[in-house]
This record gives C-alpha cells, structure tokens and sequence, in this order.
C-alpha cells in the first residue's frame, strides 16, 4: 500500500534589515518590498516558528493510477 501525506505548515520568519531615515510608512513599505524582491533578505532570514496547520493522507492504489481513497484531514 502506498499512502501519499501532505503537511501544511505556517513559517514565521525574523529579518533584521537596515531602513533609511525619514521615509514614510508607504515608502517603508516599498523599501521592505524591493529588500525582499532583490533577494536581500533572504539571507538574513532566522526560522523561529513554525505552526502545524493541516495534515491530510490518501491511500494509493498499487493498480490504479487514477483514483485515490482520502483517510483524514486534521486541521488546527
């Protein structure tokens, strides 16, 4: 028997970056944005939280390519 199981987690992640001097709130925005796009962030990213949302399971045929039989979701 084959059963495929999927995990659906939420990551809340923690960046530390460096924003100019009397920018407003949208410009701050932006700033964040641009950080984030051109990859500046990613780097200094720290994982700190990570919450269980769903687990879900389908048992697989070994026969059948097509049709699959759900055995539970548990969501929080």
């Amino acid at each position: 028997m084959k059963v495929i199981v999927t995990v659906v987690e939420r990551i809340t992640s923690e960046a530390h970056i460096d924003i100019p001097d009397g920018l407003n709130q949208s410009a701050i925005r932006q700033h964040i944005v641009n950080c984030y796009n051109a990859g500046e962030m990613s780097t200094d990213m720290n994982i700190f939280q990570v919450d269980f949302e769903s687990i879900s399971a389908r048992i697989v045929p070994e026969h059948s390519s097509t049709k699959s039989a759900s055995i539970g979701k548990v969501i929080r």
